[in-house]
């Protein structure tokens, strides 16, 4: 990975940690509490961690906001699981259930679900509603955040 170093927020314990333009997130870890910051399995997170993830964290990460009732979201979940084991050297995975958090997808602004929102350098740089499987959701990553 190139570019410039990154704050990437620990979900663990809420520490801010500066991981340096070159070194993967599969091998940082917080300074804080030794958690590892990659996130080889989609992490599910609250409003208030979204909130933190939003305002303190300028690494990569993608959002899969869903809910348990929705059947495009069980069909997406094991493709989006795979994509995280695959790319989770560069970019974090993580989801968040809008039933659970309906003040977060509300400012969202979540029409439906499954819906992926993408971040780089502390700002939003995609919103796609709808499901996405197998190679065509891994292609879209790789391409939304210039992974070879």
């Amino acid at each position: 990975m190139s570019g410039q170093d990154r704050n990437i927020f620990c979900l663990a314990c809420g520490a801010v940690n500066r991981v340096p333009a070159g070194k993967t997130l599969a091998s940082a870890k917080c300074g804080r509490c030794a958690h590892n910051l990659a996130t080889p399995e989609p992490a599910d997170i609250t409003s208030t961690q979204l909130a933190a993830l939003q305002s303190k964290d300028t690494g990569a990460f993608l959002l899969d906001v869903w809910a348990p009732w929705c059947g495009p979201c069980r069909t997406m979940a094991p493709h989006f699981q795979a994509a995280a084991s695959r790319l989770n050297a560069d970019v974090r995975f993580f989801k968040l259930d809008s039933d659970q958090n309906r003040d977060a997808a509300a400012s969202l602004q979540i029409r439906g679900v499954p819906t992926l929102i993408g971040w780089k350098g502390g700002r939003q740089i995609a919103n796609q509603p709808g499901a996405q499987t197998g190679p065509a959701l891994e292609a879209w990553i790789r391409q939304l955040f210039n992974l070879a």
